[in-house]
């Protein structure tokens, strides 16, 4: 009889799911505000604020399940060198949990990065690692983990299938419970970006396993492949163009992306989402990102369209992080001057659109 054991001791497995599990028992579920919009409409817009998580942005969620399922999955355990293809948000939640869990972390990034970004992620105790061109991430980010023997998290392929899709706490299930006591229970539509895809399809499929009525959106921005894809059903589709709006947007769609749940996508130019993210800026009285701003383009143009045939309800969508990581880009006149973008057309459709319901969006 042959028999072939390579089981291992799992007390550091054990006390990281510990570590994981007792970081989320510490940190609160996000809140869902309410935006305002007149009361006649009798339609309500909610924001679910990812920016209170610890790391800043709604990718700490995708970080703590992509580190479960690794670690589940026997792919990280002590020692391991956790590589990730990632300049934003994602890279700053993965190195937050890697410092937590005493493992080594690699940003794989495009030199042009901006020093805001590196400088948060280095803050957590990450490393970052430059290539030249954004299409190179994927396979250095492959070939450096195989080169010291780590771990590639690989955001792109795993965030679709990291999170319990079902439940278990997911911002689904958080939506719709925080929805519970609210005059429209159910969203009419909940509406989001897609960077890796995840979000989407945790929420698409939450949805359906739910039996909600509730539609899905998503909206995507200028360069963006997701619209292209799911306009042409084509799972490959590409524009090999980089996304000026971060955390949203990609050169390809991504595995991740389940264009099968989306009920509806919506493609918003760069200049309309800089527009809306200042707008809900001065409305709030406080900062947002411009992936909150794409957003929100889409929020208005789908309750317009509610007004405009007589509809009733509720619509959700997500504040993905704060606007201050975009004080020299967003927030900065100059900046936006110098992408040849120009605001003041989109800002007259979104003022319009706050004193009569009316889009021309």
């Amino acid at each position: 009889m042959k028999s072939c054991d390579r089981s291992a001791p799992r007390d550091w497995v054990d006390n990281a799911v510990r570590l994981i599990d007792a970081d989320t028992q510490r940190s609160a579920d996000t809140h869902l505000l309410r935006y305002p919009l007149p009361e006649e409409w009798n339609v309500q817009l909610y924001l679910k604020d990812e920016s209170t998580h610890i790391t800043g942005s709604l990718k700490h969620r995708l970080a703590r399940s992509l580190f479960l399922y690794a670690i589940c999955n026997g792919w990280v355990t002590e020692g391991t060198t956790v590589v990730e293809a990632s300049s934003g948000s994602t890279a700053v939640s993965e190195a937050y949990f890697a410092k937590m869990l005493g493992l080594d972390f690699v940003a794989v990034m495009p030199a042009s990065t901006s020093p805001r970004k590196i400088a948060l992620i280095e803050a957590q105790g990450g490393r970052c690692h430059f290539v030249r061109r954004p299409p190179d991430m994927y396979t250095e980010a492959a070939r450096l983990a195989a080169e010291c023997g780590g771990h590639y998290m690989d955001q792109f392929t795993h965030a679709e299938r990291a999170t319990d899709w079902r439940g278990n706490n997911n911002i689904a299930e958080s939506i719709f419970q925080q929805m519970r006591l609210e005059t429209h229970a159910v969203p009419e539509w909940i509406v989001v970006g897609a960077g890796t895809g995840g979000t989407s399809a945790t929420i698409g499929r939450y949805i359906r396993y739910r039996r909600h009525a509730t539609k899905l959106a998503v909206v995507d921005p200028e360069n963006s492949a997701f619209y292209g894809g799911y306009e042409t059903a084509d799972a490959g589709y590409e524009t090999g163009m980089p996304s000026r709006i971060e955390g949203i947007g990609r050169p390809r769609v991504e595995p991740s992306f389940v264009g099968q749940v989306v009920d509806r996508m919506i493609e918003v130019p760069d200049a309309a989402s800089l527009a809306a993210m200042r707008y809900a800026s001065r409305v709030l009285g406080r900062r947002v990102g411009g992936s909150t701003g794409t957003n929100l383009w889409g929020v208005f143009h789908l309750v317009a369209e509610m007004l405009a045939r007589g509809r009733t309800g509720s619509v959700v969508t997500l504040i993905c992080d704060g606007g201050d990581r975009y004080a020299d880009s967003y927030f900065d006149d100059d900046w936006v001057a110098a992408q040849g973008m120009e605001l003041d057309e989109h800002t007259a459709v979104l003022e319009e659109f706050h004193a009569s319901g009316i889009w021309r969006g």
